[in-house]
């Protein structure tokens, strides 16, 4: 969706890191009057000299727009930023990488001072931001009526997804993908690692690698299925036990090879203890049945046999 006739209206920035210097960019390229804040001036004078207005006090730049954004460092500073400014009747979106518990909280505190508020978990890097074929998106949750009136500017960064209006899910959404994320980054270093010493070069295993990890995305959805339905053992084709019985050998070849498993062993062991608390039922289970080992609660059943 393009919004080239919706009238551009002020937008106010706190935060001039790496990822707040590059949103301001991208408002600037986009012709949006732009009100800028950092802790540290000089990093806002080269804004200055694209168009940006430098704010002497976080209160002067809260002032200056109903639109205000917020990238800083962690929550404690989005506190510290603000503390005695008056934000009644202004907009604040918090880009601010922080937890579900911190959105909630901060959208509390917006509320008791009469503002509204979207939380945000940005999918993307500074050198992304902009950068219409990238693939950058940001997660919005909170205040709908604040992210339907704002949707134009928020859309100039990056892509926009509200995920609701509980303003926790945005950091939830963010930290669920950067943990799948750091999942593959372990595994992939592993797998560099038990070739470390042979003569097989990185650059022959990459596209191996790529392609296998590629053609295993179909687990995704598999495990979105599972855990809504609770059955674990319909269709499976590498079922749990046999999965059990070849762990083993990836850490006989990682001991051969001299490489450590701590990046890999945590998993495997969580697999292990989910068979071994009822090998009976669960060694046809896929490994979709190990996430309840990892959630503090039981969820309940669905009317479907619980496969557990």
């Amino acid at each position: 969706m393009t919004y080239d006739n919706v009238p551009k209206r002020p937008v106010a920035l706190l935060g001039l890191g790496d990822m707040g210097t590059a949103l301001a960019r991208t408002w600037l390229a986009a012709g949006y009057p732009l009100t800028v804040w950092n802790r540290t001036p000089a990093k806002a004078a080269a804004l200055a000299c694209e168009g940006a207005v430098v704010a002497a006090t976080p209160a002067d730049a809260v002032a200056a727009a109903d639109l205000v954004v917020l990238c800083l460092l962690d929550d404690a500073s989005v506190g510290q930023t603000l503390e005695g400014v008056d934000v009644s009747g202004k907009d604040l979106v918090d880009l601010t990488t922080g937890t579900p518990g911190e959105g909630r909280e901060r959208a509390a505190w917006a509320a008791a001072r009469g503002a509204r508020f979207t939380d945000g978990g940005i999918m993307g890097t500074p050198v992304m931001m902009g950068v219409p074929a990238s693939g950058a998106y940001v997660f919005y949750s909170g205040s709908r009526a604040l992210f339907d009136a704002h949707r134009a500017a928020l859309e100039v960064p990056a892509g926009a997804r509200f995920v609701g209006e509980d303003p926790g899910h945005a950091a939830l959404y963010d930290v669920a993908l950067l943990s799948a994320m750091y999942g593959m980054f372990a595994g992939i270093s592993h797998a560099f690692a038990l070739i470390e010493a042979e003569d097989i070069a990185p650059k022959d295993l990459a596209p191996l690698l790529s392609e296998w990890l590629g053609a295993m995305g179909f687990f995704v959805d598999n495990v979105a299925e599972r855990l809504t339905s609770r059955d674990f053992t319909t269709g499976v084709v590498s079922n749990l036990a046999m999965q059990v019985a070849a762990a083993p050998t990836l850490l006989r070849t990682a001991a051969e090879q001299g490489v450590g498993t701590e990046l890999l062993a945590p998993y495997l062991d969580l697999m292990r203890r989910r068979l071994d608390a009822d090998r009976q039922a669960r060694s046809g289970e896929d490994t979709t049945g190990a996430i309840t080992l990892l959630t503090r609660q039981v969820v309940s059943s669905s009317p479907v046999r619980d496969q557990r």
